[in-house]
């Protein structure tokens, strides 16, 4: 069990946590969310003791062993190999010592504890972890200075992983991962044995690995049982209540504040009117729960092209002559094309979206594309190489040359920036701001084809949500790479894989490629033309389907929560006239009677609506 008491940190005179408080059960696997900037990070570190909590204390049972990753990515000439082995220091404290031992009674001891914590079988599993991370054979014996930032923190997680710690900590753990690695951790986590808590945006990882929810807003903590959808139908639930018990609040306190205003004069009334007085002063406001206003994604729509956009007939894609990445490239992309690019990282992915926007020239082959094709062209260098010391209306403002001010601010007002945040420096945004602002920027000439690299990796869930409603919406032609496993089944209805030098169709779901990559299921066939363009057809008329019926789900439970307000207020008019509402003072009880009715007639049909939308949205 791990309790927080009362943990309250500030940081550069700001408070990030605020008396957070919660009671984890034992062996539970919590996902810690909340939004970007919320402190999730914060108290993870106050968990691992490398910060300490300005108020407040944390107690876990003695002699917890906990795992955590450091900054820093491992360097030298070690091999992931040996640095996953290295990982369980235990392990690697008692084979050395074994190995210069003469005592045979101590080398006894130290062989029987080897057995116990199952030493002899670490090679094996190290390198089963490895696999599933993307490291092959060859890749395992190469030294780490060989590899990029991103490949070094996927040996620091695999040397996590095999620690085994009691309490295992992860930060985002899929941030450096394609999706088939996302696919292996996920797997692997569902049975690990020990305590978790994880900070992820992954919607799937939060729904099918933890089993609790710990939420993080205004620097307070709430744990909800069950993964992220049952979060969210809880979260729904308490927001109708809070918005319930507001109205009630804010009714009673503005008969306080009259019986006061008239009472206080009068000698006869004024204790009374003084007892009220410091009642009020006493009642701690209800706050509606916040929501981001400047959460908001949404794409210009371009002018039409015909089809098709692009063609490549067996086209080659290199950065060394003579030397192509991919071979054989037979593609065609129309202008209503939603496509993932699917395939592990180091296959070449990057290499052929940056063909299809025109950052490279085919080796080999044909390629032709429409000549007044605009393409938007996303990828994380362009978040990172933001200027911090410009604000969003000067970046945009440089990209739009010529454009009118008001046109300048309606673009960047499409992706939340508005008033003050249009001026405030990159350099204080978050890195979820900074990614709306890099796809701002890339779709200010209302681009015919989107190609996102990665576009998630500095969102937080609700930023994801809207990020696939307005890709849906969007009427231009999409390429997608992501290890949002969520996001591709919403968003893209064909899949292309890039695996063994070249590209092809597959031809099944995401759900079939992820049997697939797990060993559950085989590859599917390529399917003909006539019926790719089916199949594409009904998953494109699905993924509409789906997004029509997460809007009613939301529009139902919108309109209950309004329902109960104003249903609230005519209960406390028919009950406590004196303090009803401007709206129902001068109402008889036969007239809040028959409005009574026809709002509790409207809620059943909103309830109806909500069962009925969410049932199709669960067979979806």
């Amino acid at each position: 069990m791990l309790n927080l008491n009362g943990i309250t940190v500030r940081l550069g005179g700001r408070t990030i946590l605020d008396r957070a408080t919660a009671t984890l059960p034992p062996y539970s696997r919590v996902g810690l969310i909340g939004r970007n900037g919320a402190g999730k990070s914060t108290l993870m570190k106050v968990m691992i003791g490398e910060l300490e909590a300005d108020e407040g204390s944390m107690d876990m049972p003695k002699n917890t062993r906990i795992g955590y990753i450091a900054q820093e990515a491992p360097s030298g000439t070690a091999t992931p190999f040996e640095t996953v082995l290295a990982g369980d220091v235990e392990r690697a404290a008692l084979m050395e010592e074994a190995e210069h031992c003469a005592d045979p009674d101590r080398l006894g001891e130290l062989h029987e504890r080897l057995i116990a914590i199952d030493a002899y079988t670490a090679p094996a599993r190290a390198a089963r972890i490895l696999v599933g991370l993307g490291f092959d054979e060859e890749m395992q014996g190469r030294p780490l200075d060989s590899y990029s930032g991103g490949w070094k923190m996927r040996v620091a997680l695999a040397a996590l992983l095999f620690s085994e710690p009691d309490l295992l900590l992860l930060d985002e753990p899929s941030n450096h991962l394609d999706l088939e690695a996302t696919l292996w951790l996920e797997n692997f986590l569902k049975s690990y044995p020990s305590m978790m808590v994880v900070i992820s945006h992954e919607r799937d990882l939060l729904n099918n690995v933890v089993d609790n929810i710990l939420h993080l807003e205004g620097g307070s903590t709430t744990l909800y049982s069950g993964g992220y959808d049952s979060f969210e139908r809880q979260r729904a639930e308490r927001a109708a209540q809070l918005a319930a018990a507001k109205a009630s609040q804010d009714a009673q306190r503005a008969k306080l504040q009259d019986y006061v205003a008239r009472n206080s004069a009068r000698a006869s009334t004024a204790k009374q009117a003084q007892s009220r007085a410091k009642a009020l002063a006493r009642m701690q406001p209800i706050a509606a729960m916040a929501e981001d206003p400047t959460l908001s994604f949404d794409f210009p729509s371009p002018d039409e092209l015909k089809p098709p956009l692009v063609t490549l007939d067996l086209a080659s894609v290199g950065y060394t002559a003579g030397k192509p990445i991919l071979q054989r490239l037979n593609l065609r992309i129309d202008p209503d094309d939603r496509i993932a690019l699917l395939g592990r990282n180091g296959n070449g992915k990057t290499t052929l979206a940056r063909l299809l926007a025109a950052q490279l020239t085919p080796m080999d082959g044909a390629m032709s594309a429409s000549g007044k094709m605009r393409v938007g062209y996303f990828t994380q260098y362009q978040v990172e190489e933001l200027d911090g010391d410009d604000t969003p209306l000067e970046h945009m403002t440089q990209q739009m040359k010529g454009a009118t001010p008001g046109a300048v601010r309606a673009q960047l007002g499409r992706f939340g920036f508005s008033g003050a945040k249009a001026t405030t420096k990159v350099g204080k945004l978050s890195g979820g701001e900074r990614a709306r602002l890099a796809l701002a920027l890339i779709t200010r000439d209302a681009p015919h084809m989107l190609i996102l690299d990665e576009p998630t990796n500095h969102l937080d869930v609700d930023a994801r949500e809207a990020l696939v409603q307005a890709l849906n919406e969007y009427e231009g032609t999409v390429v997608l790479v992501s290890h949002d496993r969520h996001m591709l089944e919403l968003t893209a209805d064909r899949l292309v894989l890039v695996d063994g030098g070249t590209a092809t169709e597959f031809s099944g779901t995401i759900e079939d490629y992820t049997d697939f990559i797990l060993g559950k299921g085989p590859a599917k066939e390529k399917l003909s033309k006539a019926d790719r363009k089916e199949d594409k057809k009904a998953q494109a008329a699905a993924r509409e389907a789906q997004s029509k019926l997460k809007r009613e789900v939301s529009d139902a439970e919108a309109d209950l929560a309004k329902l109960e307000v104003v249903l609230s207020a005519i209960d406390r008019a028919m009950f406590d006239p004196a303090s009803a509402a401007n709206e129902y003072k001068n109402l008889t009880m036969g007239e809040l009677s028959q409005r009574r009715g026809k709002i509790v007639a409207a809620q059943e049909a909103a309830e109806a609506r909500w069962v009925a939308a969410s049932e199709a949205l669960e067979k979806a």
